[in-house]
């Protein structure tokens, strides 16, 4: 069997990046090869990386919960010449879900020099819909990082869907790559 086209074309809400070419300096190549055919028994698995467009991922909602994210379409040729073609109907995914709060970091720098601040920007988003969160602020030292400012700061109200962007400010006093879980 030949392959002669195997696409995602993705819903309203997503925009769509193929991930089954690799990219030289002349042009892309298939992960494939130059071999577009299939013996019997073969497999291929196609990837594709779906992201949310701007205006849905803003929208803390939106995307939760399942979500359409588009449809396959395949089109090949037997060995006689005859042509094939199959069109999913509408794929559904369940989007992961994050509890109520979601954590994630705006903003750090790449490198940081030993026992000088640094600053990082997070980003923190209640993912309610309905609930309003009063948000405190409790920070703990780790043997290698410590954190400049007041533990226990009240930050606020954060209303259901909406985001708070926080910059804080830490020290590093172990040289090296520092990994945390």
């Amino acid at each position: 069997m030949f392959m002669e086209k195997v696409s995602l074309e993705p819903s309203i809400m997503y925009n769509v990046a193929e991930l089954n070419t690799v990219n030289h300096g002349e042009g892309s190549v298939s992960t494939f090869g130059t071999r577009t055919y299939l013996q019997p028994m073969d497999t291929r698995q196609y990837l594709y990386c779906l992201k949310p467009k701007q205006e849905f991922s803003e929208k803390v909602g939106v995307i939760k919960g399942v979500t359409v994210i588009g449809k396959l379409d395949i089109v090949w040729k037997t060995n006689l010449g005859e042509r094939g073609r199959l069109q999913t109907s509408q794929l559904q995914r369940m989007a992961p879900g994050y509890g109520d709060v979601r954590l994630s970091l705006e903003t750090i720098p790449d490198t940081v020099g030993l026992e000088e601040p640094f600053n990082i920007t997070c980003k923190i988003t209640n993912c309610s819909s309905e609930r309003t969160m009063d948000l405190v602020l409790e920070m703990c030292n780790t043997n290698s990082i410590h954190w400049c400012g007041v533990s226990g700061r009240q930050l606020g109200k954060l209303h259901p869907t909406s985001s708070l962007y926080l910059t804080l400010t830490l020290l590093s006093s172990v040289q090296g790559l520092q990994v945390r879980y």
